[in-house]
């Protein structure tokens, strides 16, 4: 009978040469991972995560340039979650798509030719989207304040740089940061020194 260490020893390479036949042979339906297969699963999935992306900034800019331009609130389900969550400069939060779009019509009640026609910078990594937008309007109808109170129109435009940062799940955006100076804004339709 081999002693204590020679059994353990014994044991040990016989493990191994179990282990070591069993890794050899590949599942019948699947070969083994060489390599070059690693590299390219890898690839596989980093051009998904590149489409995804693509798609992502694409569906912004027919967001911005179609459906934010041209009021088609219906479609922003396109683009948005219904549950959204939006954060705005002055630190307001809305919760919801219809929220969000309840925010964004005041502005075309007293600018109703709003519009974004451009995203000078449009960036995406992993789930994220970060894009500027030139906003373009002319201040023509009366701005509506809160207790029946309006300030008249003064048939200025303005053209105001904002920035959106997206979060995005399953093709749509979940969270939403937008800025913009609103400062800069009113001094621009003449609202403000």
């Amino acid at each position: 009978m081999p002693t204590p260490p020679l059994r353990a020893g014994l044991l040990a390479l016989s493990l191994a040469a179990l282990f070591a036949a069993g890794c050899s042979r590949a599942a019948p339906d699947r070969a083994p991972l060489t390599a070059a297969a690693a590299d390219a699963t890898i690839l596989k999935r980093m051009q998904a995560e590149q489409a995804q992306q693509d798609r992502n900034l694409q569906t912004f800019d027919e967001l911005d340039f179609v459906h934010y331009s041209n009021q088609q609130w219906n479609d922003f389900h396109k683009s948005h979650a219904q549950n959204i969550l939006v954060h705005y400069p002055d630190g307001r939060i809305t919760t919801g798509l219809d929220a969000h779009i309840a925010e964004l019509k005041p502005l075309f009640a007293f600018a109703p030719d709003t519009k974004i026609k451009v995203h000078p910078i449009k960036i995406a990594q992993g789930n994220l989207t970060a894009v500027t937008g030139v906003m373009e309007g002319t201040f023509s109808q009366p701005m509506a304040l809160g207790d029946g109170k309006t300030l008249a129109p003064t048939q200025k435009r303005f053209k105001l740089d904002m920035a959106t940062i997206g979060r995005w799940e399953k093709g749509v955006m979940v969270e939403e940061w937008l800025f913009w100076d609103n400062q800069a804004f009113m001094k621009q339709i003449g609202a403000a020194q």
